[in-house]
């Protein structure tokens, strides 16, 4: 989260090279002068940060999916997890009062190909919306080059049955005359939101441009929430007492008045547990 640019991303340098670390660099300058210099409404952090507030704040959303359909970007939406609500995942604003409004909405996600088998259904025919941020590579970093049209189709289908739907008076037609009691099941409400990003090809310098889109995009909605989003004090507290609880699963005598008593039942049975092994 905001390091892999600095020494900490000494690790990636290492292991992909320093001309590739470079171009991955060069790519998220890209985003950066893009940021900085294209009027707002061409200007896609500031885009996508706002689709971002519109659902979650208006619409009040509280999840948002990352679905990239590329096996190579399976690991996206675990980093963005961390970049979306660790950043901003917080209720203090900036001038020391709190929040009367949501901020960081769940971010998670999988590659397309596993979540059409998994959690589509939902984000289709469920209750609650789920805004969706679609990833695609329009030239594949594979050698099956025979499949990419139905990757990307499917990637393009999705979004379209998502925005469209289907009608009651179409699903009736698809359910034919002998089978009215599928009729429910066949109609899809449409008007979910969706926003497809489409990479010429997945490259270290395109990478480095995406990341820092989500980066600037998170920058965005921290500045319009009046919070910070490069402080993480919300893993402190639970740092502190895991030191605690530490000490008390493995001293001679454990106080079960020192916790409250769920926790002190956890410890007790962690103690009893080790004791018999």
């Amino acid at each position: 989260r905001y390091s892999l640019w600095s020494a900490v991303g000494l690790s990636i340098m290492i292991a992909i090279g320093p001309l590739q670390f470079d171009a991955l660099l060069a790519g998220a300058a890209g985003m950066d002068a893009h940021f900085r210099e294209a009027p707002l409404e061409r200007n896609l952090p500031v885009l996508m940060g706002l689709v971002g507030i519109w659902y979650r704040n208006f619409f009040e959303s509280q999840s948002y999916l990352v679905a990239p359909y590329s096996e190579a970007l399976h690991f996206l939406p675990s980093y963005l997890q961390q970049l979306e609500m660790e950043s901003n995942g917080k209720s203090a604003r900036l001038d020391g009062g709190f929040v009367d409004y949501p901020t960081s909405a769940v971010t998670w996600g999988e590659p397309g190909t596993n979540g059409q088998h998994a959690f589509f259904q939902m984000l289709h025919q469920g209750p609650t919306i789920v805004p969706i941020d679609f990833i695609a590579v329009l030239r594949p970093e594979h050698p099956l080059a025979s499949h990419h049209p139905k990757l990307l189709a499917n990637c393009f289908a999705q979004s379209e049955a998502l925005m469209l739907g289907r009608t009651v008076d179409e699903a009736t037609r698809v359910a034919g005359p002998d089978k009215p009691e599928l009729v429910p099941h066949l109609v899809f409400p449409g008007n979910r939101p969706s926003t497809t990003l489409l990479l010429d090809a997945l490259t270290p310098g395109s990478l480095g441009a995406l990341i820092a889109l989500y980066e600037h995009k998170v920058l965005v909605q921290a500045t319009v929430w009046n919070i910070n989003p490069f402080d993480q004090w919300g893993v402190e507290l639970g740092k502190i007492l895991g030191k605690v609880v530490e000490a008390d699963l493995t001293a001679p005598v454990f106080d079960p008045a020192k916790h409250d008593s769920s926790t002190s039942a956890l410890i007790e049975r962690a103690r009893s547990a080790a004791k018999a092994n």
